[in-house]
């Protein structure tokens, strides 16, 4: 790549702590997505139908890109010269480390550079603190200093650094499972960081779902626990003192402060007192209804393992510091490279060692389930850049390290009580707690746990409940962002328990389920109420009209008459997933010139789910035309300068209500790229600037054009307004019009001065916020958006043109505004896809070993923008889930991947003969009208195939399983009992 970097390939993303920071794409993706705009001409059929990814061509000629296919050399500007590392770890959890030992690489192999603590100590490289993610979050140390023990396995302690690849990789071959090259002294015992945090969640309802509770964390207040141990302390009424948690931390996943603690005390010690008076009261019901005959009491513990993402881009990453021009380099493999930039400028805008002025960050296309989101090895990457003596210094996991580094799902332990009602199979109370592994670094640990126990209600309305959580810091490998984000540990137990309960009850059930399923209108376990239908009822009834389901007491006769030795099983589980995280936004520039050419400028990154191109498709469906020009992972916008103080979470109402004064204030700027966000909170922007161009510019040009000529044109004689107009084949029509090239209507639209482009910022905390505006030419407008700009055309008279001085745009300061109350973070979740898989199964009774024989899915995913897309995330998922399910593993400790030797091996990964890949079907519920929304659904769809699975093996063997993953071993020790 000889070509240099011109104006338009690095996008500038504005200032953090005094430092500009730059935006690129890799240079191949630059190519085609800057240049020529498209990935080819035909993606998208004339109808508007999708032939294939936007991308797919790309993906199958091999020219899809990602970080780790790049070196110095191939960028743009950067050093010939590349220079490699990689880490010594710790793998002694329980001595101090005392120092390393690089005898066994002889005099061949040794590093060209070791770097130490001590080394990033004197120059003041640390791990970044942000304070809007809380202290610990990345941990404490890079590496490891002397004296001091890990506080998780496979914590690093040396980085070696190479300036020749094949010594480089000679070297970390030879030191791969060499574990005299680290040396320990005393014996300290285990030292994890603090605890991660402690909440809890208890509701009592009205007489009735619909009637106002008596208590509720949306309506009252979330309660916050301290720490005796490892065991979580609540607030008591006390003599002398006010109960004040050590810390509280963010309530979902997206990110935020932590609050002061006696801030929060103050404004919710008596709310919590209360609360716990209810959870009291919750559990002398419990015990009462131990001793009645009328109700039945279920009290289990459950356990969801630890699993690895495997991902197929291992974590990588290049930098280089130029010293000249105090510039720090940085090509990243990230899901959020907007908080990576944000990040990376906090943590070098003090150094005066290595004084940056200015970060050019490059990122690319990733995948990584969540693993790549708010991950520490960007700034790993960043850190040893220092030390490349003027090389780039590029980290790059195999598959080893991967193990060892990376970020996990968390494991979780469950003990949760359900009581019900023996004549009306109506559930009463749900009483859950679930302990969360965090491992050694905090990470989003507590929002994973807090999420897990608001997802524990899986379908269901209980008229009490008291849900606790912690998350616990021990010595296992960190685990942070992973797909199913605490859902899939929860409701699993949950769908199992429920199964369990219809047994004792001599219920059918998908019937019990049905019973007891969430209705619209319905609260949550936290007080609030979802948007929509939830849809779950009508789900049920599908599944038991399936034949699997009618026919599972024959096919079991039958199947083991003809199968001796193997025992038949069919089970069903529904759940619902929340998608979002309390604080979305979404942010785009949408625009066209005189001769049609359309172009998108778009926030959302490409992480494998195929948002390039469902946004594309919004478009198209509205305007009647996908863009020609489309730029995705946009980081700047200039037409919209925003503000932001990054505290979405955690601000108080006063402060909301005084910055949202200033109208270039919003709570958040960009999002971060997980939640299944894309489709409805990411593409909710992109619906609202198309939506905002065909009624106050496609429609005054098409009408325009429709009234032209003779007698008032074709239009005189009938009725139309902006809601009539529909995208058809060719352009625009509607109300029996002749279609209208879209082309002909960007001219007329220049022609009479219209908006011709418009740039739109929105903000969900589990509601949109909403604005006025002003707009020249079009008047007073309330939008769903908090912030907006507009562009004029070419025939615009110059007092409107003399406006367009921001980023070439009119920037719109809104009138009014209404954020989301900040009350509404204690509402957990609003949006919900839900979920439900039917699975046929034989257990073979000499090896235990479970065959999944088919499978059957049913999802709602609203109005479907790109069919196949979410077939294949549907396949994709169910997958994941038969994996979690039966095979999926790791130890937590000494003998797991912290370790350095676990890799593919060792770890079971599902294959193509495991997840009945040829019998496998799946419905979609149809919207409930034209209008209902796309929904989030890729998390949702390998939830219920976890407990189906499970529920099917008790069908096949008799035997109840609530620790994950069941493995033959289980079953053959369970069936032998």
């Amino acid at each position: 790549m000889a070509t240099r970097f011109t104006r338009r390939q690095f996008i500038k993303l504005g200032t953090f702590g005094g430092i500009t920071v730059m935006f690129g794409r890799l240079p191949s993706v630059q190519a085609r997505e800057v240049h020529s705009g498209v990935e080819s001409d035909d993606w998208l059929a004339p109808d508007g139908s999708v032939k294939y990814r936007w991308d797919a061509v790309r993906k199958v000629t091999g020219d899809k890109v990602f970080a780790r296919d790049f070196r110095a050399r191939d960028l743009p500007g950067w050093p010939e010269q590349q220079a490699h590392g990689f880490f010594l770890k710790a793998t002694d959890v329980e001595h101090a480390f005392e120092d390393i030992d690089l005898s066994v690489l002889g005099p061949d192999l040794q590093p060209d550079r070791v770097v130490r603590y001590e080394d990033m100590e004197r120059d003041k490289v640390s791990v970044p603190q942000p304070a809007d993610l809380g202290q610990g979050f990345y941990g404490e140390y890079f590496l490891l200093p002397r004296g001091k023990t890990a506080p998780l396995y496979g914590h690093p302690v040396a980085l070696l650094i190479y300036h020749d690849a094949d010594r480089y990789e000679a070297a970390k071959r030879r030191l791969r499972f060499e574990q005299s090259a680290v040396k320990y002294g005393q014996y300290t015992g285990l030292k994890p960081p603090p605890n991660y945090g402690a909440a809890r969640y208890v509701r009592v309802g009205g007489a009735a779902p619909d009637d106002s509770a008596a208590f509720s964390p949306m309506q009252d207040a979330v309660i916050w626990g301290n720490f005796d141990g490892d065991t979580p302390t609540w607030p008591e009424p006390a003599a002398g003192g006010m109960f004040v948690p050590r810390s509280v931390m963010l309530p979902h996943r997206g990110g935020g402060a932590v609050r002061d603690a006696e801030q929060v005390a103050r404004e919710t010690y008596e709310p919590m007192k209360r609360g716990m008076a209810a959870a009291k009261a919750i559990e002398a019901e419990i015990e009462a209804a131990r001793k009645d005959p009328s109700k039945l009491v279920l009290h289990r513990q459950g356990f969801s393992q630890s699993i690895d993402p495997s991902a197929m881009e291992p974590d990588n990453g290049n930098a280089w510091y130029d010293a000249a021009t105090r510039t720090l380099h940085v090509l990243i493999a990230a899901q959020s490279p907007y908080e990576v930039a944000r990040v990376a400028a906090y943590m070098v805008k003090d150094n005066a060692r290595f004084p940056v002025e200015r970060i050019e960050i490059l990122s690319g296309t990733t995948v990584g389930y969540g693993s790549k989101d708010h991950s520490i090895f960007p700034f790993y990457t960043i850190a040893a850049c220092f030390y490349g003596e003027g090389a780039p210094v590029r980290l790059a996991n195999d598959r080893y390290e991967q193990f060892q580094l990376g970020m996990k799902r968390h494991s979780i332990e469950v003990d949760i009580t359900l009581v019900a009602d023996r004549a009306t199979g109506k559930f009463e109370i749900l009483k859950g707690f679930y302990n969360c592994n965090g491992g050694g670094r905090a990470n989003f640990s507590f929002s994973v746990a807090q999420v897990a126990a608001t997802a524990a209600q899986s379908i269901y309305y209980f008229p009490k409940s008291d849900l606790a959580t912690a998350a616990i810091a021990t010595a296992a490998v960190e685990a942070g962002s992973m797909r199913g984000y605490g859902t899939i540990q929860a409701m699993s137990i949950t769908e199992l328990l429920v199964d369990e309960a219809a047994a004792e009850l001599g219920i059918d059930p998908i019937e019990l389920r049905r019973r007891n399923a969430l209705r619209a209108g319905d609260a949550n376990t936290q007080g609030a109420v979802q948007l929509g239908d939830p849809r779950n009822v009508e789900m049920l009834e599908r599944a038991a009209r399936h034949p699997l389901w009618l026919n599972r007491a024959q096919a079991k006769v039958k199947y083991e008459a003809a199968n001796p030795g193997r025992r038949y099983g069919v089970g069903f589980a529904q759940v619902q997933k929340d998608y979002g995280t309390g604080a979305d936004t979404t942010a785009l520039v949408l625009e066209f010139d005189a001769h049609g050419k359309l172009t998108m400028r778009h926030c959302v990154q490409e992480i494998g789910t195929g948002a390039t191109t469902a946004q594309q498709v919004m478009v198209q469906r509205l305007l009647g035309k996908a863009p020609d020009v489309a730029i995705f992972g946009e980081t700047d916008f200039q037409q919209l300068p925003l503000k932001s103080n990054f505290e979405p979470f955690t601000i108080t109402q006063q402060q909301q209500d005084e910055l949202a004064r200033d109208p270039y204030w919003v709570p958040y700027i960009l999002p971060a790229m997980s939640a299944s966000n894309s489709v409805y909170f990411i593409g909710f922007g992109t619906r609202q600037a198309a939506q905002f161009l065909l009624e106050n510019t496609i429609w005054p040009a098409a009408r325009a054009i429709w009234s032209s000529g003779p007698a008032g044109g074709q239009l005189a004689s009938g009725y139309m307004t902006a809601k009539d107009l529909r995208a058809v084949p060719g352009g625009i029509g509607g109300g029996g019009m002749a279609t209208i090239p879209f082309e002909d209507i960007a001219r007329k639209a220049h022609e009479m001065g219209l908006i011709t482009g418009v740039a739109v910022h929105c903000f969900s905390r589990w509601e949109w916020a909403r604005a006025d505006f002003d707009i020249p030419g079009i008047g007073m407008k309330t939008l769903p958006v908090d912030a907006l700009a507009v562009r004029y055309g070419d025939g615009a008279p110059a007092t409107l043109k003399a406006r367009m001085q921001t980023g070439g745009y009119d920037f719109i300061e809104r009138s009014a505004v209404h954020f989301p109350p900040a009350q509404r973070n204690n509402a957990g979740v609003t949006t919900y896809t839900p979920a439900g898989c039917l699975v046929e199964v034989n257990v073979n009774t000499f090896t235990g070993a479970v065959e999944v024989m088919s499978h059957h899915s049913l999802l709602d995913p609203g109005n479907v923008v790109v069919p196949a897309l979410v077939s294949g995330q549907q396949q994709g998922g169910v997958a994941m889930g038969i994996g979690h399910a039966l095979m999926e593993d790791l130890p937590l400790y000494g003998d797991g991947p912290g370790n350095g030797t676990w890799n593919f091996n060792r770890y079971t990964l599902p294959r193509a003969k495991d997840v009945a890949v040829w019998t496998q079907t799946a419905e979609y519920l149809e919207p409930l009208t034209q209008t209902s929304p796309p929904k989030g659904l890729a998390e949702v769809v390998m939830i219920p195939v976890v407990a189906a699975i499970g529920n099917a093996i008790t069908h096949a063997t008799g035997q109840r399983f609530y620790h994950l993953p069941v493995t033959p071993t289980k079953i053959k020790k369970a069936m032998t009992l």
